[in-house]
């Protein structure tokens, strides 16, 4: 998963917080090897607390993204597409592939395919067709065309349909500082009436059980296009 030459990474959440946590840990990793790392969010996510208005907690959202990605070490961009209402159109689509010709990620993580949230389905079309429209050199933009090298899909509560891990990452070196920035978050310790810290500690421990056995502490799970599998041999090995 890591290199040694320093690299770009980029994150496509729906919402403020998604890859937050479906991939902090991985984000923190990234940035503590000295890569560079954008947490891009679609939508603020600002219609997810029960009791707040969408106004209040998009800024509410705004301000905890910023200060959750300083304490991971990557930076904050959250687009302003309305939450619940994420549609994939060509605009979004053409909008985030200038993103990606402006940062060169070589590793994009994103949502898997399948979700009980609309918005995950959508931001994982809108991200994979973005990647196909930047790579393409004869799609003219302002900034010249850019292939993305790998790419992940991240293990989010919300997305489990037909989510089968193939990689397993050791994380147990960043996870108190996976912890203590999503606790920039209101929604880490419940505040808007779901466990989330319960989930994600849980899950990270899980995952070390199954990825490394006795070896590992916390891990993070995640999969890969069909395509990643592919192995080609002059011979048979």
């Amino acid at each position: 998963m890591m290199t040694q030459e320093q690299m770009r990474v980029l994150t496509i959440g729906a919402h403020a917080a998604d890859q937050e946590l479906a991939a902090g840990m991985q984000i923190g990793m990234y940035a503590r090897a000295g890569h560079h790392v954008t947490i891009l969010s679609l939508t603020p996510g600002e219609k997810g607390h029960p009791s707040r208005s969408a106004a209040e907690y998009s800024l509410q959202k705004l301000t905890e993204a910023t200060r959750c990605a300083d304490a991971l070490g990557a930076e904050s961009i959250v687009l302003n597409y309305e939450d619940a209402l994420l549609e994939a159109t060509e605009a979004i689509k053409f909008e985030v592939a200038d993103i990606i010709r402006d940062i060169k990620p070589v590793v994009l993580i994103t949502h898997w395919a399948n979700s009980i949230h609309k918005d995950h389905r959508n931001a994982h079309i809108i991200a994979l067709d973005a990647v196909f429209y930047a790579s393409l050199v004869r799609i003219e933009r302002a900034k010249p065309f850019h292939r993305i090298q790998q790419i992940y899909f991240s293990e989010n509560w919300e997305d489990m349909e037909g989510f089968e891990p193939d990689l397993y990452i050791d994380t147990s070196d960043v996870y108190e500082k996976y912890c203590e920035a999503l606790s920039c978050f209101e929604l880490w310790n419940g505040g808007t009436g779901w466990p989330y810290a319960d989930y994600y500690t849980s899950l990270a421990r899980m995952r070390a059980c199954l990825g490394g056995g006795m070896r590992w502490k916390y891990a993070a799970a995640m999969s890969r296009p069909r395509a990643a599998h592919i192995q080609r041999f002059t011979e048979w090995p």
